[in-house]
């Protein structure tokens, strides 16, 4: 059945009913060929001609056009039209049996069938609609006359009475049909932008399931290398291959929890957008014009910040931690047995050596380049472009493939950094410290609190937490640097992601005492 907007459009201006042979004006209006005859009749030696709608001027007789697509429309229409007894209203007029009314008259409060609609008054206060029984909605309730205005300062819809002698007199008032359409382009231009937020949120979920697939496949890859390498193992080792496989699945409810928690969290808000845009979408198709207007304005609804800000919790859960998943078993394997050859991922690689070439004045570094001790004595080193103005030491090696680990003993310094950085980074001024700057990224303890930090973003890591001894691990296919503290049980403290474009040196800087790079592992993929 046609909506009730799409009836309208269907009918004459001039005889307010449905098109017979439609034809259209130069200005695009269209009208039943027998009723612009009889205008364009009445206009003969006026000068002019107008649409009756636009008031569009032409001075020669305008040619009418039959418009063959509307034509087809009103056809189809008409064919398949639904019994008018369905809607129950009846023409007033027909007593002696019930005949289906065309239209209602508002200022009547009756409803017409066809016939008696042709003789029904065409004077302007007979304001026609589609039949309806609720006339009485349509008036004014103190003065009983028909609604014909809008008062915008009110946002009431108002008869004459009330804009010339009443509570309303001298307000900005606007037509009906006027205010109508402007609340309806809103209405519009609301369903457009949740349109637009329902088929992001649609794509959001995609991605988000093709994440979640992602970490699922992953977690099934280390669970499938895992076993493998198990299944060489005698049963003492029954217990290790416990302990592995169940970190591997806590990391995987962790990163996958969240991804699944949102996507419910989007799937509710995609119904709830959908039934917004529903009833948008009947306040649209109605053709009663106060209760569109009544209907409160919904422009509040396209506000992203808050989808924005839960879209995007979900990166900074991260990956599956494979440093930790391959850590613990590394070091469950070298209590069973040591001396064994582990083919997990893991033997020792060249040592990392911290360059005195770079240290600061205030830095000594130990003979075999693995501490760095803060020293009241300024060493009158050279300064060169390599050596840094603050207390800082990077290493000799550059990583630019591959996965590494490197750990630090800092339970001999209460002030420090560990990181890494690029090797363009700045040697001199504030914005050479580690993790105060684009080109590094450490975590850091100051003031009895440990953080972590980049471009000068600081993240504060929980009050209670105590670090001894540091990793730091690499990634730098992935892109990720990650920090643990080794107290037992291993705990990992974040991860950056980031798209590495230079190679990365091991860095520190020491605000007191001494810390020492105390083990350095290159790891191997699993053959």
């Amino acid at each position: 059945m046609a909506s009730p907007d799409l009836r309208q459009e269907l009918d004459c201006s001039i005889c307010l009913s449905i098109y017979t042979d439609p034809v259209t004006l130069r200005c695009g209006h269209n009208f039943c060929r027998v009723c612009i005859d009889r205008v364009l009749d009445t206009q003969e030696g006026a000068g002019a001609y107008t649409c009756p709608d636009c008031r569009a001027e032409c001075q020669e007789r305008p040619a009418l056009i039959q418009n063959i697509p509307l034509c087809n429309i009103v056809g189809r229409f008409l064919s398949t039209r639904p019994d008018q007894e369905e809607t129950g209203i009846f023409c007033t007029y027909c007593v002696d049996s019930p005949v289906p009314a065309a239209k209602s008259c508002l200022l009547c409060e009756a409803s017409l069938c066809d016939k008696h609609l042709r003789v029904h008054s065409k004077s302007a206060e007979h304001v026609l609609c589609d039949p309806t029984t609720a006339l009485g909605n349509r008036k004014c309730s103190v003065h009983k006359k028909v609604l014909e205005y809008y008062c915008t300062e009110d946002a009431a819809c108002i008869c004459v009475s009330c804009r010339l002698d009443g509570e309303h007199q001298g307000h900005q008032v606007e037509m009906l049909d006027e205010a109508t359409e402007k609340k309806k382009e809103k209405l519009r231009n609301v369903l457009q932008k949740l349109t637009t937020m329902r088929e992001d949120n649609e794509k959001r979920v995609h991605s988000l399931q093709v994440r979640r697939r992602g970490h699922q496949e992953k977690a099934a890859d280390v669970t499938e290398r895992v076993t493998a390498l198990f299944r060489d193992i005698r049963r003492q080792l029954e217990d290790l291959e416990k302990r592995v496989l169940s970190e591997i699945s806590s990391q995987e409810q962790r990163v996958s929890l969240p991804v699944s928690d949102l996507i419910r969290q989007l799937e509710i808000k995609k119904d709830e957008l959908s039934r917004k845009m529903r009833h948008i979408e009947e306040l649209c198709n109605m053709s009663d014009p106060v209760t569109v207007l009544q209907e409160p304005d919904t422009g509040d609804l396209c506000d992203t910040k808050d989808r924005k800000r839960r879209y995007s919790q979900v990166y900074d859960v991260g990956c599956l931690d494979v440093g930790l998943i391959s850590e613990t078993l590394h070091t469950g394997l070298s209590d069973i047995i040591r001396g064994i050859n582990v083919c997990f991922y893991m033997q020792d690689a060249t040592d990392i050596v911290l360059d005195v070439t770079t240290a600061g004045n205030n830095v000594e570094i130990s003979g075999d380049g693995k501490t760095a001790s803060w020293s009241r004595i300024y060493l009158h080193r050279p300064v060169t472009p390599q050596r840094f103005e603050y207390d800082q030491v990077i290493s000799t090696r550059r990583f630019s493939s591959g996965r590494h680990y490197w750990e630090v003993d800092v339970s001999k310094s209460v002030v420090w950094r560990v990181g890494m950085c690029y090797t363009s980074i700045d040697r001199r001024g504030d914005q050479s410290y580690i993790g105060y700057n684009t080109k590094s990224w450490c975590l850091c303890r100051w003031n009895n609190q440990h953080s972590v930090s980049h471009d000068s973003k600081e993240i504060r890591l929980p009050h209670n937490m105590t670090c001894d001894r540091v990793r730091v691990y690499l990634d730098y296919g992935a892109g990720q640097l990650s920090f643990y503290s080794l107290r037992d049980p291993i705990r990992h403290l974040h991860t950056y992601t980031a798209a590495l474009t230079e190679p990365l040196h091991a860095a520190l800087w020491v605000g007191d005492g001494c810390i020492t790079i105390v083990r350095d592992w290159d790891e191997l993929e699993l053959s």
